[in-house]
Protein backbone atom coordinates (compact mmCIF):
# COMPACT_ATOMS: atom_id res chain seq x y z
CA UNK A 1 0.00 0.00 0.00
CA UNK A 2 1.08 3.75 -0.96
CA UNK A 3 1.03 6.09 1.79
CA UNK A 4 0.20 9.56 1.96
CA UNK A 5 3.28 10.76 0.99
CA UNK A 6 3.98 8.73 -1.80
CA UNK A 7 0.56 8.74 -3.52
CA UNK A 8 0.30 8.80 -7.60
CA UNK A 9 -2.05 9.45 -9.95
CA UNK A 10 -2.28 7.96 -13.38
CA UNK A 11 -2.23 9.53 -16.84
CA UNK A 12 -3.12 7.06 -19.67
CA UNK A 13 -2.56 7.71 -23.42
CA UNK A 14 -4.93 5.22 -25.70
CA UNK A 15 -3.82 6.71 -28.90
CA UNK A 16 -0.52 7.31 -29.16
CA UNK A 17 0.42 5.18 -31.83
CA UNK A 18 -2.63 4.11 -33.41
CA UNK A 19 -0.47 4.41 -36.66
CA UNK A 20 1.30 1.56 -36.30
CA UNK A 21 -2.17 -0.99 -36.74
CA UNK A 22 -4.06 1.30 -38.61
CA UNK A 23 -6.63 -1.78 -40.14
CA UNK A 24 -6.92 -2.65 -36.01
CA UNK A 25 -7.79 0.91 -35.17
CA UNK A 26 -10.19 1.99 -37.99
CA UNK A 27 -13.15 1.19 -35.58
CA UNK A 28 -11.31 1.45 -32.59
CA UNK A 29 -8.02 2.99 -30.55
CA UNK A 30 -4.86 1.37 -29.87
CA UNK A 31 -5.95 0.71 -25.97
CA UNK A 32 -9.54 -1.31 -26.87
CA UNK A 33 -7.69 -3.82 -29.56
CA UNK A 34 -8.52 -7.43 -28.03
CA UNK A 35 -5.94 -9.18 -26.98
CA UNK A 36 -5.00 -12.69 -25.60
CA UNK A 37 -8.54 -14.20 -25.57
CA UNK A 38 -10.92 -12.29 -23.25
CA UNK A 39 -8.62 -8.82 -22.78
CA UNK A 40 -8.40 -5.86 -24.43
CA UNK A 41 -4.89 -3.67 -24.35
CA UNK A 42 -5.33 -0.93 -21.54
CA UNK A 43 -6.73 -3.84 -19.52
CA UNK A 44 -3.39 -4.42 -18.41
CA UNK A 45 -2.28 -0.43 -17.33
CA UNK A 46 -5.25 -0.24 -15.18
CA UNK A 47 -5.14 -3.30 -13.46
CA UNK A 48 -1.63 -2.33 -12.54
CA UNK A 49 -2.38 0.83 -11.95
CA UNK A 50 -5.27 -0.45 -9.25
CA UNK A 51 -2.98 -3.07 -8.01
CA UNK A 52 -1.04 0.07 -7.11
CA UNK A 53 -3.61 1.72 -5.43
CA UNK A 54 -3.29 4.30 -8.14
CA UNK A 55 -6.98 5.20 -7.88
CA UNK A 56 -7.19 8.35 -9.75
CA UNK A 57 -6.49 7.27 -13.42
CA UNK A 58 -7.28 9.91 -16.21
CA UNK A 59 -7.37 8.73 -19.89
CA UNK A 60 -6.30 11.24 -22.43
CA UNK A 61 -8.18 10.05 -25.59
CA UNK A 62 -8.22 12.12 -28.38
CA UNK A 63 -10.36 10.22 -31.55
CA UNK A 64 -11.79 7.53 -32.32
CA UNK A 65 -12.52 6.60 -28.71
CA UNK A 66 -16.33 5.29 -28.36
CA UNK A 67 -15.63 1.82 -28.37
CA UNK A 68 -13.52 2.73 -25.00
CA UNK A 69 -15.77 4.18 -23.27
CA UNK A 70 -18.08 1.24 -24.22
CA UNK A 71 -15.55 -0.95 -22.21
CA UNK A 72 -14.23 0.79 -19.77
CA UNK A 73 -17.82 2.40 -18.77
CA UNK A 74 -17.98 3.71 -14.98
CA UNK A 75 -14.32 1.91 -14.12
CA UNK A 76 -16.00 -0.75 -11.80
CA UNK A 77 -14.38 -3.85 -12.79
CA UNK A 78 -10.80 -1.83 -12.43
CA UNK A 79 -12.38 -0.74 -8.83
CA UNK A 80 -12.54 3.00 -9.94
CA UNK A 81 -15.82 4.18 -8.78
CA UNK A 82 -14.79 6.69 -6.34
CA UNK A 83 -16.68 9.81 -5.14
CA UNK A 84 -12.58 11.33 -4.82
CA UNK A 85 -10.42 10.45 -7.96
CA UNK A 86 -11.57 7.31 -10.18
CA UNK A 87 -11.72 6.94 -13.90
CA UNK A 88 -11.40 10.50 -15.76
CA UNK A 89 -11.93 10.38 -19.48
CA UNK A 90 -10.49 13.43 -20.80
CA UNK A 91 -11.71 14.23 -24.83
CA UNK A 92 -9.59 16.57 -26.82
CA UNK A 93 -12.46 19.23 -26.11
CA UNK A 94 -12.92 18.71 -22.61
CA UNK A 95 -12.53 22.62 -21.56
CA UNK A 96 -13.43 25.46 -23.82
CA UNK A 97 -9.20 26.73 -24.67
CA UNK A 98 -8.54 22.60 -25.26
CA UNK A 99 -7.30 21.93 -28.70
CA UNK A 100 -6.58 18.49 -30.50
CA UNK A 101 -3.21 17.30 -29.63
CA UNK A 102 -0.19 15.65 -31.45
CA UNK A 103 1.97 14.70 -28.61
CA UNK A 104 1.95 14.53 -25.02
CA UNK A 105 2.52 17.95 -24.24
CA UNK A 106 -0.18 19.46 -25.57
CA UNK A 107 -2.36 16.41 -24.14
CA UNK A 108 -1.22 17.76 -20.72
CA UNK A 109 -1.69 21.14 -21.45
CA UNK A 110 -5.23 20.64 -22.01
CA UNK A 111 -5.44 19.76 -18.45
CA UNK A 112 -2.93 21.56 -15.87
CA UNK A 113 -6.07 22.91 -13.97
CA UNK A 114 -6.90 19.57 -13.38
CA UNK A 115 -3.44 18.68 -12.64
CA UNK A 116 -3.44 21.82 -10.26
CA UNK A 117 -6.33 20.80 -8.23
CA UNK A 118 -5.06 17.27 -7.58
CA UNK A 119 -3.24 16.24 -4.06
CA UNK A 120 -1.56 13.67 -5.25
CA UNK A 121 2.53 14.17 -4.97
CA UNK A 122 3.54 11.97 -7.93
CA UNK A 123 2.18 11.30 -11.67
CA UNK A 124 2.36 7.84 -13.69
CA UNK A 125 2.18 8.09 -17.54
CA UNK A 126 1.91 5.71 -19.84
CA UNK A 127 0.89 4.58 -23.30
CA UNK A 128 -1.30 1.18 -23.98
CA UNK A 129 0.81 -0.44 -27.00
CA UNK A 130 2.66 -2.25 -24.52
CA UNK A 131 1.23 -5.33 -22.30
CA UNK A 132 2.70 -5.58 -19.18
CA UNK A 133 2.10 -6.61 -15.48
CA UNK A 134 4.13 -4.23 -13.85
CA UNK A 135 4.92 -2.74 -10.47
CA UNK A 136 4.04 1.06 -10.39
CA UNK A 137 4.89 1.00 -7.00
CA UNK A 138 8.27 -0.42 -7.35
CA UNK A 139 9.12 2.24 -10.09
CA UNK A 140 7.97 4.87 -8.14
CA UNK A 141 9.99 3.49 -4.95
CA UNK A 142 12.94 3.64 -7.41
CA UNK A 143 11.80 6.89 -8.44
CA UNK A 144 12.04 8.02 -4.99
CA UNK A 145 15.25 6.54 -4.04
CA UNK A 146 17.27 7.69 -6.72
CA UNK A 147 16.47 11.41 -6.39
CA UNK A 148 15.30 11.63 -10.10
CA UNK A 149 13.34 14.75 -12.10
CA UNK A 150 12.04 11.49 -14.22
CA UNK A 151 12.28 8.20 -14.35
CA UNK A 152 11.30 6.58 -17.76
CA UNK A 153 10.59 2.58 -17.81
CA UNK A 154 12.86 0.80 -20.17
CA UNK A 155 13.47 -2.89 -21.20
CA UNK A 156 16.64 -4.47 -23.29
CA UNK A 157 15.80 -6.01 -26.42
CA UNK A 158 16.01 -5.61 -30.54
CA UNK A 159 14.23 -2.79 -32.12
CA UNK A 160 11.75 -4.36 -33.63
CA UNK A 161 12.10 -5.09 -37.77
CA UNK A 162 8.90 -3.08 -38.76
CA UNK A 163 10.03 -0.03 -37.07
CA UNK A 164 14.13 0.11 -38.21
CA UNK A 165 12.99 -0.23 -41.81
CA UNK A 166 10.27 2.79 -41.61
CA UNK A 167 11.84 5.46 -43.94
CA UNK A 168 9.91 8.43 -42.25
CA UNK A 169 7.91 9.44 -38.58
CA UNK A 170 4.78 8.91 -39.77
CA UNK A 171 4.10 6.14 -36.96
CA UNK A 172 5.03 8.61 -34.07
CA UNK A 173 8.60 8.36 -32.45
CA UNK A 174 10.24 5.71 -30.43
CA UNK A 175 13.02 6.27 -28.16
CA UNK A 176 16.14 4.49 -26.92
CA UNK A 177 18.82 5.40 -24.41
CA UNK A 178 22.38 5.95 -23.21
CA UNK A 179 22.80 5.18 -19.81
CA UNK A 180 25.62 6.45 -17.55
CA UNK A 181 25.41 4.33 -14.01
CA UNK A 182 21.40 4.27 -14.24
CA UNK A 183 20.98 8.02 -15.63
CA UNK A 184 19.77 8.64 -19.09
CA UNK A 185 22.47 10.91 -20.54
CA UNK A 186 21.69 10.19 -24.55
CA UNK A 187 17.71 10.10 -25.85
CA UNK A 188 17.97 8.82 -29.90
CA UNK A 189 15.01 9.15 -31.55
CA UNK A 190 13.99 6.44 -34.45
CA UNK A 191 17.53 4.68 -33.66
CA UNK A 192 18.31 2.62 -36.35
CA UNK A 193 20.85 0.72 -34.40
CA UNK A 194 20.76 -3.10 -34.62
CA UNK A 195 21.89 -5.64 -31.13
CA UNK A 196 20.15 -5.10 -27.51
CA UNK A 197 19.07 -1.59 -27.08
CA UNK A 198 18.04 -0.02 -24.10
CA UNK A 199 14.18 0.47 -25.87
CA UNK A 200 11.85 3.03 -23.96
CA UNK A 201 8.73 1.39 -22.76
CA UNK A 202 6.89 5.23 -22.48
CA UNK A 203 6.60 4.80 -18.95
CA UNK A 204 6.92 7.74 -16.65
CA UNK A 205 7.05 8.56 -12.84
CA UNK A 206 7.69 12.58 -12.32
CA UNK A 207 6.70 15.10 -9.26
CA UNK A 208 3.29 16.68 -10.65
CA UNK A 209 4.57 20.17 -9.37
CA UNK A 210 7.11 19.73 -11.66
CA UNK A 211 5.12 18.27 -14.44
CA UNK A 212 3.23 21.18 -14.51
CA UNK A 213 6.34 23.29 -14.71
CA UNK A 214 7.94 21.44 -17.52
CA UNK A 215 4.35 21.27 -19.59
CA UNK A 216 3.89 24.82 -18.61
CA UNK A 217 7.06 26.09 -20.18
CA UNK A 218 6.98 23.70 -23.30
CA UNK A 219 3.96 24.57 -24.08
CA UNK A 220 4.38 28.07 -24.30
CA UNK A 221 7.65 27.73 -26.67
CA UNK A 222 5.28 25.48 -29.37
CA UNK A 223 6.81 22.10 -28.23
CA UNK A 224 5.19 18.94 -28.75
CA UNK A 225 6.91 15.47 -27.63
CA UNK A 226 7.79 15.47 -24.05
CA UNK A 227 10.78 12.90 -24.60
CA UNK A 228 12.03 14.69 -28.17
CA UNK A 229 11.17 18.24 -27.17
CA UNK A 230 11.06 18.34 -23.09
CA UNK A 231 13.77 15.91 -21.86
CA UNK A 232 16.10 15.46 -24.42
CA UNK A 233 17.48 19.28 -24.37
CA UNK A 234 17.24 19.19 -20.56
CA UNK A 235 19.19 15.32 -20.39
CA UNK A 236 22.84 17.91 -18.38
CA UNK A 237 19.96 19.88 -16.27
CA UNK A 238 17.18 16.81 -15.27
CA UNK A 239 17.97 13.82 -13.23
CA UNK A 240 16.22 11.28 -15.75
CA UNK A 241 16.66 7.89 -14.06
CA UNK A 242 16.41 4.57 -16.35
CA UNK A 243 14.39 2.08 -14.49
CA UNK A 244 14.97 -1.48 -15.73
CA UNK A 245 11.81 -3.81 -16.47
CA UNK A 246 13.01 -7.34 -16.63
CA UNK A 247 9.33 -8.84 -16.42
CA UNK A 248 7.55 -10.13 -19.63
CA UNK A 249 6.15 -7.78 -22.34
CA UNK A 250 4.53 -7.75 -24.89
CA UNK A 251 5.00 -4.63 -27.32
CA UNK A 252 2.52 -4.07 -30.28
CA UNK A 253 4.42 -2.27 -33.44
CA UNK A 254 2.65 -3.78 -36.36
CA UNK A 255 -0.46 -6.01 -37.22
CA UNK A 256 2.65 -9.15 -37.64
CA UNK A 257 3.77 -8.25 -33.90
CA UNK A 258 0.21 -8.16 -32.82
CA UNK A 259 -0.44 -11.70 -33.92
CA UNK A 260 2.98 -12.75 -32.72
CA UNK A 261 2.47 -11.60 -29.48
CA UNK A 262 -1.01 -13.45 -28.89
CA UNK A 263 0.42 -16.67 -30.06
CA UNK A 264 2.86 -16.74 -27.91
CA UNK A 265 0.78 -17.18 -24.80
CA UNK A 266 -0.21 -20.21 -26.65
CA UNK A 267 2.99 -21.26 -24.59
CA UNK A 268 2.07 -21.63 -21.07
CA UNK A 269 5.75 -20.31 -19.81
CA UNK A 270 4.39 -16.98 -21.83
CA UNK A 271 1.08 -17.41 -20.42
CA UNK A 272 2.10 -17.23 -16.79
CA UNK A 273 5.06 -14.77 -17.31
CA UNK A 274 2.48 -12.35 -18.14
CA UNK A 275 0.20 -12.85 -15.70
CA UNK A 276 2.55 -13.69 -12.66
CA UNK A 277 2.04 -9.86 -11.49
CA UNK A 278 -1.01 -10.15 -10.09
CA UNK A 279 -5.05 -10.35 -11.79
CA UNK A 280 -5.92 -8.53 -14.99
CA UNK A 281 -9.40 -7.53 -14.85
CA UNK A 282 -11.57 -6.94 -17.86
CA UNK A 283 -15.33 -5.92 -18.67
CA UNK A 284 -17.34 -8.61 -17.91
CA UNK A 285 -19.57 -10.42 -20.31
CA UNK A 286 -22.18 -12.93 -18.62
CA UNK A 287 -22.07 -16.19 -20.82
CA UNK A 288 -22.64 -19.75 -21.10
CA UNK A 289 -19.15 -21.71 -20.76
CA UNK A 290 -17.57 -22.95 -23.67
CA UNK A 291 -19.47 -26.15 -25.31
CA UNK A 292 -17.32 -28.71 -27.07
CA UNK A 293 -19.62 -30.65 -29.03
CA UNK A 294 -19.55 -34.27 -29.84
CA UNK A 295 -16.22 -34.71 -32.66
CA UNK A 296 -14.68 -31.20 -31.81
CA UNK A 297 -11.26 -31.59 -32.06
CA UNK A 298 -8.97 -29.04 -29.80
CA UNK A 299 -5.30 -28.42 -29.63
CA UNK A 300 -3.47 -25.84 -28.29
CA UNK A 301 -5.72 -23.36 -28.27
CA UNK A 302 -6.97 -20.60 -25.81
CA UNK A 303 -10.72 -20.00 -25.93
CA UNK A 304 -12.56 -17.93 -23.93
CA UNK A 305 -16.16 -18.16 -22.19
CA UNK A 306 -18.91 -18.26 -24.95
CA UNK A 307 -17.83 -20.38 -27.42
CA UNK A 308 -19.78 -23.28 -29.47
CA UNK A 309 -16.96 -25.86 -30.66
CA UNK A 310 -17.73 -28.41 -33.12
CA UNK A 311 -15.23 -28.50 -35.67
CA UNK A 312 -11.45 -28.61 -35.60
CA UNK A 313 -8.96 -25.84 -33.75
CA UNK A 314 -5.44 -25.67 -33.49
CA UNK A 315 -2.78 -23.10 -32.25
CA UNK A 316 -5.05 -19.84 -32.30
CA UNK A 317 -7.01 -17.60 -29.87
CA UNK A 318 -10.32 -17.76 -29.45
CA UNK A 319 -12.36 -14.57 -28.02
CA UNK A 320 -15.78 -14.58 -26.31
CA UNK A 321 -18.88 -16.05 -28.33
CA UNK A 322 -16.88 -17.58 -30.84
CA UNK A 323 -18.74 -20.62 -33.26
CA UNK A 324 -16.44 -23.10 -35.33
CA UNK A 325 -19.03 -25.20 -37.31
CA UNK A 326 -19.36 -28.43 -37.65
CA UNK A 327 -15.71 -30.01 -40.30
CA UNK A 328 -14.67 -26.32 -40.42
CA UNK A 329 -10.86 -25.92 -39.59
CA UNK A 330 -9.05 -23.28 -37.84
CA UNK A 331 -5.73 -23.22 -37.24
CA UNK A 332 -2.97 -20.01 -36.56
CA UNK A 333 -5.56 -18.02 -36.14
CA UNK A 334 -6.91 -14.86 -33.97
CA UNK A 335 -10.67 -14.77 -33.78
CA UNK A 336 -12.33 -11.57 -31.79
CA UNK A 337 -15.35 -12.02 -30.59
CA UNK A 338 -18.43 -13.64 -31.80
CA UNK A 339 -17.16 -14.29 -35.34
CA UNK A 340 -17.77 -17.74 -37.02
CA UNK A 341 -16.21 -20.14 -39.45
CA UNK A 342 -19.35 -22.27 -40.77
CA UNK A 343 -19.44 -25.58 -41.87
CA UNK A 344 -16.62 -27.11 -44.26
CA UNK A 345 -14.75 -24.03 -44.01
CA UNK A 346 -10.63 -23.86 -43.33
CA UNK A 347 -9.28 -20.73 -41.84
CA UNK A 348 -5.31 -20.16 -41.79
CA UNK A 349 -3.38 -17.63 -40.72
CA UNK A 350 -6.34 -14.88 -40.41
CA UNK A 351 -6.69 -11.98 -37.84
CA UNK A 352 -11.01 -12.11 -37.50
CA UNK A 353 -12.11 -8.85 -36.32
CA UNK A 354 -15.64 -8.83 -34.08
CA UNK A 355 -18.56 -10.15 -35.76
CA UNK A 356 -17.00 -11.69 -39.02
CA UNK A 357 -18.01 -14.91 -40.98
CA UNK A 358 -16.57 -17.29 -43.40
CA UNK A 359 -19.42 -18.95 -45.21
CA UNK A 360 -19.54 -22.50 -45.57
CA UNK A 361 -16.75 -24.06 -47.53
CA UNK A 362 -14.57 -20.76 -47.74
CA UNK A 363 -10.85 -21.73 -48.18
CA UNK A 364 -8.97 -18.53 -46.68
CA UNK A 365 -5.66 -18.42 -45.90
CA UNK A 366 -2.89 -16.01 -44.71
CA UNK A 367 0.90 -16.77 -44.06
CA UNK A 368 3.35 -16.96 -41.11
CA UNK A 369 5.05 -13.58 -42.44
CA UNK A 370 2.27 -11.64 -43.82
CA UNK A 371 -1.30 -12.79 -41.30
CA UNK A 372 -4.83 -11.58 -43.08
CA UNK A 373 -6.38 -9.35 -41.39
CA UNK A 374 -10.53 -9.69 -42.20
CA UNK A 375 -12.34 -6.14 -40.81
CA UNK A 376 -15.32 -6.10 -38.45
CA UNK A 377 -18.67 -7.26 -39.62
CA UNK A 378 -17.62 -8.60 -42.62
CA UNK A 379 -18.95 -11.99 -44.46
CA UNK A 380 -16.55 -14.03 -46.63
Amino acid sequence: MMNANTSALGIVFPNSYDALVPDLVNVRLMASIPFASRYRLIDFILSSMSRCDIDNISVMVNNNYHSLMDHLGSGREWDLVRKNGGLHIFPPFVEKSAKPYTGRVGALANILDFLRDEKEKYVVITDTNIVANIDFNDMIKFHIESGADVTIAYNEQELPESLVKNQSNDLGYYYTFGLEKGRIRKIYVNAKDTGIQNFSMNMFVVEREMLIDLINTAFVRGQEYFERDVLLPQLNKLNVQAYKYEGYIARICDMKSYFDENMKLLDDYNLDALFSGGPVYTKIRDDNPTRYIEGAKIQNAMVADGCVIEGEVENSILFRGVRVAKGAKVKNCILMQDSVVEAGANAEYLVMDKNVTITAGKDIKGAPTYPVYIGKHKTV
